[in-house]
């Protein structure tokens, strides 16, 4: 098992290192270039041109590995990790969707709010329907902390299921505002998933190897994307990635982990929600200098000192981690 899983994630972060060489200079070419939002940071205005659509790289690294290194378990049976592949490139394909609408305006808008949260829903309900009839997913709620399981009414369990499929591909889509800080911040959160496997036995395997492309795939990628940036991952990687972290919540049936696990992406989720709500109920005053949170700190929120966006990626994959060794204690005996 571990020389499978070693071979997942060696692959994948040689795929996307030695893809990424030409695919970068194709999008140059192509002229997928990011607009920078007007509202951010004046400093992010030398980002404007950058190539986007970057996630393309660990996408494909993802989809190598479980055709190639998860083939022997497809022989046998086993298609766990092809089901959250799956779940995945729809919402990769919504944020590609996405991102070709502001390439083609020449804008940083895309797809309407409304159309793209209708898309998600959509995705997310499609996801918990074939998975229950599966059989890989049931109306039962695992408490991590106290190890209880509770069983829920069928409707509930689906309201609460898509909350948390949504909620979480927009958290980390939100949290893609920053050189590296999407991908380093999901790096801890997929390892944790590859220690549970090595934690829980053989009958995870599938997941893991998706785990551990994952975590080769965006390292991989961060050899680009770190600060300063080469090549963006787009909305086309964003949202694969929250739509992979929700899958495998779902899959190693622990979905509330993610409150701990996802502490970063929920606190960037909240500065939004909280910046936007006060906002309106107090005509024009703010709670952050800028939000989300990451905006809020690279301004000088708080202290006055202003991030740099490799301090950001610092403090944020530095909290991922805590949270991710946090997480696998809580459940690594699970089973």
């Amino acid at each position: 098992m571990t020389m499978q899983m070693l071979c997942a994630f060696l692959l994948a972060f040689l795929f996307v290192t030695g893809f990424g060489k030409a695919y970068i200079p194709w999008l140059e070419k192509e002229k997928a270039r990011q607009q920078i939002k007007k509202d951010g940071p004046v400093w992010h205005a030398a980002k404007n041109g950058t190539p986007t659509m970057g996630g393309v790289m660990f996408i494909l690294a993802a989809v190598l590995v479980c055709l190639t290194v998860g083939f022997p378990g497809m022989l046998q049976g086993h298609f766990e990790h092809i089901f959250v592949l799956l779940f995945s490139l729809v919402f990769g394909a919504i944020g590609l969707l996405d991102d070709w609408k502001k390439i083609r305006r020449e804008q940083n808008t895309g797809l309407t709010t409304r159309g793209k949260f209708l898309l998600q829903l959509i995705a997310a309900l499609l996801f918990i329907f074939i998975m229950k009839k599966l059989g890989f997913l049931h109306d039962v709620l695992y408490l991590p902390i106290s190890g209880k399981e509770i069983p829920m009414p069928a409707w509930l369990f689906d309201i609460f299921a898509v909350f948390v499929i949504v909620g979480t591909v927009n958290a980390v889509n939100i949290s893609d505002g920053v050189d590296g800080l999407a991908a380093g911040t999901s790096i801890p959160v997929f390892l944790f998933f590859v220690l549970i496997t090595f934690a829980w036995g053989k009958e995870y395997l599938q997941l893991g190897l998706f785990a551990s492309a994952m975590v080769g795939g965006l390292m991989g990628f961060l050899v680009y994307n770190f600060n300063p940036a080469k090549v963006f991952m787009g909305d086309t990687g964003s949202l694969f990635l929250g739509g992979a972290i929700a899958a495998m919540a779902f899959a190693y049936d622990m979905p509330l982990i993610l409150i701990l696990l996802c502490v970063m992406f929920i606190i960037e989720t909240l500065s939004d929600i909280i910046q936007v709500g006060y906002f309106k109920l107090s005509h024009g005053k703010r709670v952050f200098r800028m939000a989300p949170f990451h905006h809020h700190l690279e301004m000088g929120g708080w202290t006055g000192r202003k991030w740099k966006e490799k301090e950001l990626f610092v403090l944020f994959t530095g909290v991922s981690t805590l949270c991710m060794v946090l997480s696998f204690l809580v459940v690594f005996d699970r089973f």
